[in-house]
């Protein structure tokens, strides 16, 4: 594998959609296509953002990837080798200061903030001993490090806050995607004795509680925000969530073809409600 390829799978491509969506979610409405910070910043958290997030994962957790059969990929990520693994932190280095730096220019105060927020959770979750990722439930907060990409976006860009209520959805958001993430590894995690919600709860407990936190979802779309359209999409996802633990799949892993088709139907559904969301403003006005 060549060390660019490498690098770019070690981003996670297939998984750039989060960012990509929290950076968008405050700019609906907006006619911002013209302005070249606007394209700076979504470039900012699609490659180097994720490169250095995942990156320090990949540094972190190579006996589990190296396991991990959808590994090796632009959809799921890297699997490098020692040498490659060996380079991963001068490139994060180099990485963050040529494209952290820009925006620290434009706005210091406000984006060093962001940076040493995101820096710190990184930190927090892959501490080699005792990370966060491996003390269950308490990985599921640190994603919510993400929804720093929405006062990067606010702020470079020059809009609103969303409200409050807001936020609270993107923490749902960011909990579902990280379990959906847990019971796709749910195997390679045990073997290699890696320990999760996921790996605590099993597979039928793991989907369960994905079941109740886009339920939650779904409440605050259509009961708070009266949007029955992204609310009527997401509650169609929780009736195939349903299907998928009580018939379909039940307590049984994914097998890789199903994981790869998942991935891409995700990032399929997550460019139509971005798209939505832009269009709608759903989730920038205030509830009530």
């Amino acid at each position: 594998m060549s060390r660019l390829r490498f690098w770019l799978e070690t981003s996670r491509p297939g998984l750039w959609f989060p960012t990509i969506w929290l950076y968008a979610l405050p700019l609906g409405g907006q006619h911002l296509l013209d302005r070249p910070t606007f394209w700076a910043g979504l470039f900012f958290v699609t490659f180097p953002l994720n490169f250095v997030v995942y990156g320090w994962n990949d540094a972190v957790d190579t006996e589990t990837d190296r396991i991990n059969p959808r590994k090796g990929n632009l959809l799921f990520g890297a699997r490098g080798d020692d040498d490659e693994l060996a380079g991963l932190p001068r490139a994060m280095a180099v990485v963050g200061l040529l494209f952290w730096l820009p925006f620290a220019v434009i706005d210091g105060p406000r984006m060093l903030l962001v940076f040493a927020g995101i820096a710190g959770v990184c930190w927090l979750y892959n501490l080699p001993e005792r990370g966060l990722r491996g003390r269950p439930p308490l990985e599921l907060v640190c994603q919510f490090g993400y929804l720093l990409v929405v006062p990067f976006s606010v702020w470079l860009n020059g809009v609103e806050h969303p409200p409050w209520p807001t936020y609270g959805y993107l923490c749902l958001f960011a909990v579902q995607s990280q379990l959906m993430g847990e019971v796709m590894d749910i195997e390679p995690d045990r073997a290699a004795g890696r320990r999760t919600t996921a790996t605590a709860l099993g597979i039928r407990g793991t989907k369960l509680l994905v079941i109740a936190v886009v339920a939650a979802e779904v409440a605050l779309l259509i009961g708070l925000y009266r949007d029955l359209w992204f609310g009527g999409a997401l509650a169609l996802f929780l009736g195939w969530l349903v299907l998928d633990v009580t018939l379909l799949f039940r307590g049984r892993s994914y097998r890789l073809v199903e994981m790869k088709l998942f991935g891409v139907l995700t990032n399929v559904v997550a460019i139509a409600t971005m798209l939505y969301a832009w269009w709608s403003s759903c989730l920038l006005t205030p509830p009530g």
